[in-house]
């Protein structure tokens, strides 16, 4: 039986909570991870989000990729996933089932995380936008019945057309 998909309200801790992770990974990586930045619904004030905080590294150069997942691999609550989508987006998670901790590691330049930063910039501009993702959030958990590749399906026209949108500017 597939457990239910949790959204939650927004927790105003979330923001400082990725602070500590990024700390945290920025003392591990030290200077191969050029940025560090908080995405996903709880980077967004005010939006309902799975309570999971994501966040994307950025490695310094392709060059350093390896070595910057050699390191992250050093945090021993962590667990590497490699690069799921094929997307250039390595990945770890710390925490259990819906909370903790999802970071993706990438090159410079990375089309998804580019794509997640215009993403995350046009919702935290557009208040309409967030709550209508909010709405779609909340309708999609109800439908999937513990479904993630419903849940995620159900998003992805959506975000598509944010990024669209963003990318027109």
């Amino acid at each position: 039986m597939m457990s239910a998909i949790i959204i939650a309200e927004y927790d105003p801790a979330w923001p400082g909570l990725f602070e500590l992770e990024r700390s945290r990974i920025q003392q591990v990586a030290g200077d191969v991870v050029k940025e560090i930045h908080h995405v996903g619904s709880t980077s967004i004030a005010g939006l309902c989000a799975k309570p999971k905080i994501d966040i994307d590294a950025v490695a310094v150069s392709e060059a350093l990729l390896s070595e910057a997942i050699e390191r992250i691999r050093l945090l021993p609550d962590f667990t590497f996933h490699g690069d799921p989508y094929g997307d250039g987006m390595w990945t770890f998670t710390s925490g259990h089932g819906s909370y903790g901790t999802r970071l993706y590691l990438c090159g410079p330049e990375n089309a998804t995380h580019l794509k997640r930063i215009l993403f995350r910039d046009w919702l935290r501009e557009h208040s309409d936008a967030a709550a209508q993702y909010a709405a779609l959030k909340r309708r999609l958990a109800a439908k999937a019945a513990g479904d993630w590749g419903f849940y995620t399906g159900g998003k992805a026209d959506f975000v598509a057309a944010i990024v669209q949108q963003a990318s027109a500017r």
